[in-house]
């Protein structure tokens, strides 16, 4: 393993350069934001002003609001908080439905009316209408956590037609991330999903409700979690269309300096902080491990048999990154 790693970190740059042939282009730049947010206009305790304000203030590139059943006014708030190529707001909901006491939740990404949840006979057709009715409306449909509730498996979402994103981390302290009592972690459920051929994007957000409680464990946040969409303009078509088409990495608070893929391989160097360390794992089909590097940057070069391959960082204080599945041989 450690000759393995060397040999990682020794062909960053031989690989850097095949990849850059067919990376992004160079204008385009790395965006912040989050994608699950609440306001008093439902069950958040803030004012759409103070939220914006708030993700505006701390950082954030755009901030979606998706009150439930609720679609806020983001004119308003862009008039108010918005600068080109800085910050924008961009408009949301999410539709909260349920089969058999069961919470079945997808956010609809910059729809400008209100979807109503649909409640027919089992939650993969009560899934399928909401997400063919945000898509109706322009959204971008973006499945909620997995396991709150223990609402969903594997299984069901493999059903799911039209939708591309779903929450591998979310901010929430009660949507069991992390599985337990025999149920998978939302990241394994997301590894099943990918093994069985069906892409899907990783999401990591805060569902933010709670602004005027710092501190407070028991409530979900600001500030948790957050994805860095790759665009060439800030603007919400940019941004729903990066999203949609999985040209983003999530994180909890590890940056990216570098990232690139192409058929060949996955390259990426990481925005180090001082006194961290990190590991990365690239992970494919079973979510197995096929290489770790305790270096960055690092490098991992297509074998033909992996079906996907993505990677994580971990650092050395809990803080996480995960890059987006890139088929192989696809």
């Amino acid at each position: 393993m450690r000759r393995f790693m060397v040999l990682i970190t020794l062909s960053f740059v031989v690989c850097v350069a095949a990849l850059s042939q067919t990376a992004a282009p160079e204008k385009q730049r790395w965006f912040k934001g989050n994608t699950h947010t609440h306001t008093l206009n439902s069950d958040g305790d803030s004012t759409p002003y103070d939220v914006v304000k708030w993700y505006r203030e701390h950082g954030y590139n755009f901030v979606f609001i998706t009150d439930h059943e609720y679609i806020t006014n983001v004119g308003v708030l862009n008039e108010l908080f918005g600068k080109a190529g800085s910050f924008v707001v961009i408009s949301g909901q999410e539709v909260t439905d349920r089969f058999d006491s069961k919470p079945l939740h997808i956010n609809a990404l910059g729809i400008d009316s209100v979807v109503m949840p649909n409640a027919l006979a089992g939650s993969v057709a009560t899934l399928q209408k909401n997400i063919d009715d945000v898509r109706a409306k322009g959204g971008v449909p973006q499945l909620n956590h997995p396991n709150f509730g223990w609402a969903l498996t594997a299984a069901e979402i493999k059903q799911l037609k039209n939708i591309t994103l779903v929450e591998i981390f979310n901010g929430h302290p009660l949507v069991n991330n992390l599985g337990g009592g025999g149920s998978p972690s939302a990241e394994q459920i997301w590894d099943d999903v990918l093994s069985s051929g069906r892409v899907m994007y990783g999401i990591a957000d805060d569902d933010s409700h709670y602004f005027k409680r710092p501190g407070d464990k028991t409530a979900p946040l600001p500030g948790q979690a957050w994805v860095y969409v790759r665009a060439s303009e800030l603007t919400p078509t940019a941004v729903l269309s990066a999203l949609d088409r999985g040209d983003f990495y999530a994180s909890t608070g590890v940056e990216l300096e570098e990232y690139s893929a192409d058929g060949s391989g996955i390259a990426l160097k990481i925005k180090e902080q001082r006194g961290s360390k990190y590991r990365i794992e690239f992970i494919g089909r079973g979510g197995r491990v096929f290489a770790e590097s305790a270096q960055s940057p690092a490098t991992y070069r297509f074998k033909g048999n992996e079906l996907y391959v993505r990677a994580k960082v971990y650092e050395s204080n809990g803080k996480l990154a995960w890059t987006q599945p890139i088929f192989v041989n696809r």
